[in-house]
């Protein structure tokens, strides 16, 4: 069971891989950050725990399904693990926002499920690392620290500024896996 302030929570689209406002729909359209993948695999390397909790409601709206996001994130895995590194655990919600669903962040469920799949007592501690204000959202009623990016839409969140009092901003996943470590 890893320790929760050795654990570091990722959004998926915009932090590890392009983000795009018509939905990562395919395999193909999926494209990682390479600095990400390292950063995971960095952190491996010193002893932290990495998880992803992501929004995938383009499986509600019809434009693919869970097995394309499975070859997505095996992809993912294939990556991080080529890097050196490996991800715990992937928790996705692939509901639609009127769905009323427990999972869908702003609400804490993918991290709940984060949480009890990795057989932790608590998150208290742990980071939340996205892009989007609800990332940081989700992790606030688990204890989780939060850090926004500005990648994907995280230049965008920043802008409105609302609820990043708390908030530590990085360019990227690479120079908070910097910053992380060097801590």
């Amino acid at each position: 069971m890893p320790a929760a302030d050795r654990l570091v929570i990722l959004d998926r689209d915009g932090v590890i891989n392009q983000d795009s406002d018509d939905y990562v729909k395919s395999l193909d359209e999926w494209i990682p950050y390479p600095a990400a993948i390292e950063a995971i695999a960095r952190l491996n390397r010193a002893g932290w725990t990495v998880a992803i909790a992501t929004n995938q409601s383009g499986i509600a709206r019809g434009y693919y399904d869970v097995e394309e996001l499975e070859a997505m994130h095996d992809r993912l895995h294939e990556l991080v693990h080529d890097a050196g590194g490996e991800i715990a655990h992937i928790a996705h919600c692939p509901h639609g926002p009127d769905e009323g669903c427990e999972c869908r962040k702003p609400l804490p469920g993918l991290l709940e499920e984060i949480r009890e799949a990795l057989a932790m007592d608590s998150l208290e501690g742990s980071w939340m690392v996205g892009d989007s204000l609800r990332d940081l959202q989700a992790g606030e009623p688990m204890g989780c620290r939060p850090v926004l990016v500005r990648t994907g839409k995280g230049r965008r969140t920043e802008e409105k500024g609302e609820g990043l009092e708390d908030a530590l901003v990085f360019d990227d996943l690479a120079a908070f896996v910097d910053w992380l470590l060097a801590h």
